[in-house]
């Protein structure tokens, strides 16, 4: 251990010591999109952040059915360690410390299954290009009974204030323990759907904002059990219901100047953003695995359904697949753009490397922007042509065939995704969309 990263380590424990924490617990994210990790008492955090704590190779090919997806390099022999970020330690309940933690090799090397250090990797490919970005999120979930069903109500009205008045104990504690955590929410309302929410983060570095946002799900589903309620983060709680989104926001710049405004093409938009948008759209195909590769992401992307089911991109145009939110006066944080396909069950790192590699990609290979689409996709004479792929065998095929996924995430990784939805390919094939959607509600929730 260095001098540095013991004054380090000292701090962090001195922190804790003062805050009463007796637990401290470091989470990854699985290939799955599901949320798993570790504790320690507090006097072992020398131990979590130096040698780390063990998890077998078989933790990054869980599936959510608790199943394990073997592949060929991830079987029954080996060992990886989990090692706690000291700089992102948070407290989240009485007692009780979060933090994020990065997988590596028993020789202390950066595991290549760590969803985690690879978008890191990312950016640090994209600062020597002299990129950088920030991303926001929107958190979709939908509140259920203590044992999963519905809860009673009179009636539900889409962003109305009736849904605050009916939770808002729950609405007022999880906006405090938000911001106790230093997640700091944009924005909380009700969403569309019957006892839908949703919480906006904030523009960050793309790991603070995955960061952000596995913390904002654990946070969110420990507050609603504290008020006698559960919480999906399902795609698709309920079949024939509203989904939840988990959408993503991009903002890059080249050396502090921003590529989607300043620029002479359509709202702003720079060459190079052009370029960019160009190679997160010619890269949908390739990724949808990562975005929205489960067993019920599918029955959420519906023309209609404001997720996104159209490959194509325009000014605020909510039924594309990537919404151009402009530099105006009612858009503090700048010209970025929004890609609704994503949903709860992607592994938020995964599917922010997959879009930063994406435009990282059209840059490089100085695509030209699209024609912008600014009507309804679905009553555009192209419709059929931009309808993307949400058939799970179809878009895992697409996804195993990428040489831009591959690169962009590595083969031990896309080979490790590809085994865990092919899992659940086989294992729900014989059942109905409503079983499916029923078995699932919970499997991405904490």
């Amino acid at each position: 251990m260095t001098g540095s990263s013991r004054e380090a380590l000292e701090a962090a424990s001195l922190w804790l010591e003062s805050r009463n924490v007796a637990l401290l617990w470091g989470t990854v994210v699985d290939l799955g999109g599901v949320i798993r990790g570790k504790g320690i008492p507090l006097r072992r955090l020398g131990a979590f952040t130096e040698n780390g704590m063990g998890a077998a190779p078989s933790w990054s090919v869980f599936c959510i059915d608790n199943a394990l997806a073997f592949t060929p390099s991830i079987g029954v022999v080996g060992d990886l360690r989990l090692r706690l970020d000291l700089d992102r330690i948070s407290l989240i309940d009485k007692g009780l410390a979060w933090g994020p933690a990065n997988i590596h090799d028993q020789d202390g090397s950066p595991s290549e299954l760590c969803p985690r250090r690879r978008l890191a990797s990312l950016v640090d490919m994209a600062a020597e290009q002299g990129l950088s970005a920030l991303m926001g999120t929107e958190l979709e979930f939908t509140l259920t009974t203590l044992e999963g069903g519905r809860i009673p109500k009179r009636s539900w009205a889409a962003y109305g204030m009736s849904a605050v008045a009916a939770h808002s104990q729950f609405v007022v504690d999880l906006a405090e323990s938000l911001e106790k955590a230093g997640v700091s929410p944009e924005q909380i309302h009700a969403e569309y759907g019957e006892d839908q929410f949703e919480i906006s983060l904030a523009p960050a570095t793309p790991v603070e904002m995955a960061d952000a946002a596995v913390l904002a799900r654990l946070l969110t589903g420990m507050v609603a059990a504290r008020h006698g309620m559960g919480v999906s983060f399902s795609p698709l709680p309920w079949a024939g219901g509203a989904g939840n989104g988990a959408h993503l926001h991009l903002s890059l710049m080249r050396e502090g100047h921003p590529l989607f405004s300043g620029g002479d093409g359509p709202h702003g938009i720079t060459a190079e953003g052009g370029a960019a948008i160009g190679g997160i759209l010619a890269g949908l195909s390739d990724f949808m695995g990562i975005y929205a590769g489960s067993v019920v992401s599918g029955q959420r992307l519906r023309p209609g359904s404001w997720a996104g089911a159209s490959a194509c991109w325009g000014l605020e145009n909510r039924e594309a697949a990537l919404r151009f939110v402009a530099a105006t006066a009612g858009n503090p944080h700048g010209a970025n753009v929004e890609l609704k396909v994503v949903d709860p069950s992607a592994n938020i790192y995964l599917a922010a490397a997959a879009l930063l590699g994406s435009a990282a990609s059209g840059i490089e290979a100085n695509l030209p922007l699209p024609a912008e689409v600014a009507i309804n996709p679905a009553e555009s004479p192209r419709k059929d042509s931009m309808a993307l792929h949400t058939e799970q065998s179809i878009i895992l095929g697409a996804l195993e065939d990428s040489e831009l996924a591959s690169k962009t995430l590595g083969p031990a990784i896309v080979h490790g995704v590809i085994a865990v939805r092919r899992h659940e390919v086989e294992h729900y094939k014989n059942k109905a969309p409503a079983d499916i959607a029923e078995d699932v509600r919970f499997a991405w929730s904490v």
